[in-house]
This record gives C-alpha cells, structure tokens and sequence, in this order.
C-alpha cells in the first residue's frame, strides 16, 4: 500500500489548530501520519508563517504550542531547500506571482512528489489548472 504524502501550506495548520473548515481533513491527516499511514510535511518558511501569526495573535505561549503539535504529528519541517527546489520557487513566483511562502512550499512539495495541503483557491487554483502540481483541496 502506498503511502499518501502531504506539504501542508500554514492555512491547513491553521485550520487544524483553530478548529475551522476543514480542520477535520488536517486532523485525519495528522492521525494517518502519527500512526505511520501516511507522511507529512510542511516547509520551515510555511511553519514561520503559522508561528509568527499565533505569537501576533494570541502570544508566544500559544505560538510555542504550535511547535509542540507539530513535534506530537510527526510532521517533517523541511528546514533547507535543495537547488532543485529553489529553481521551482523562483519560477512559480515570477510566473503566478504567489507568495514566496507558497512558492517554496509548493516547490517542496513537488520535489517530495506530495500533494499540497492548501484552502487558497484564489491564489493557487491557476497553477493546479496549468502545473502538474497535485493539490488537496480541505475546503
């Protein structure tokens, strides 16, 4: 049986974390991983986002939480990024012009042949429609 494997973009930690629409997609996912059915990952640049955010919000307490639910799933931060995937960034960013969060996350995924854990159809429905990028779309 393959495995499923996933990047998760910050929207999908987040969702998760605050318990909004489509947290329960995040949580399987986290659930699969942490029994060994399933690999996730998520970008450093990504995890950033997510922790810079709750530290804004709701403080470093909270942000440090976030660190340990990661730990908990078993999710694998990709904390370098290889030539390869540093490539696929740059041009995803010049030529989509989405954040350089999602450019590398999504580089990640690809270069890791994992679908890209996301709810920013505004932003990314353009490249799932012209990349052979796969996308899991939680809401």
């Amino acid at each position: 049986m393959n495995q499923m494997r996933c990047t998760l973009d910050a929207c999908a930690l987040l969702a998760f974390l605050n318990d909004e629409e489509g947290a329960d997609s995040i949580e399987e996912l986290l659930i699969a991983t942490h029994a060994g059915n399933a690999s996730v990952s998520m970008s450093i640049i990504n995890l950033l986002e997510v922790y810079y955010g709750e530290m804004r919000d709701k403080g470093e307490e909270i942000a440090k939480i976030v660190l340990d639910t990661v730990q908990h799933y078993s999710i694998k931060i990709v904390n370098e990024i290889s030539g390869q995937a540093f490539h696929e960034a740059a041009r995803l960013k010049a030529t989509y012009r989405i954040s350089l969060a999602d450019s590398i996350g999504i580089a990640i995924a690809n270069e890791l042949a994992s679908q890209y854990v996301t709810s920013d159809h505004h932003e990314l429905e353009i490249i799932a429609k012209n990349e052979p990028i796969p996308f899991f779309w939680f809401r």
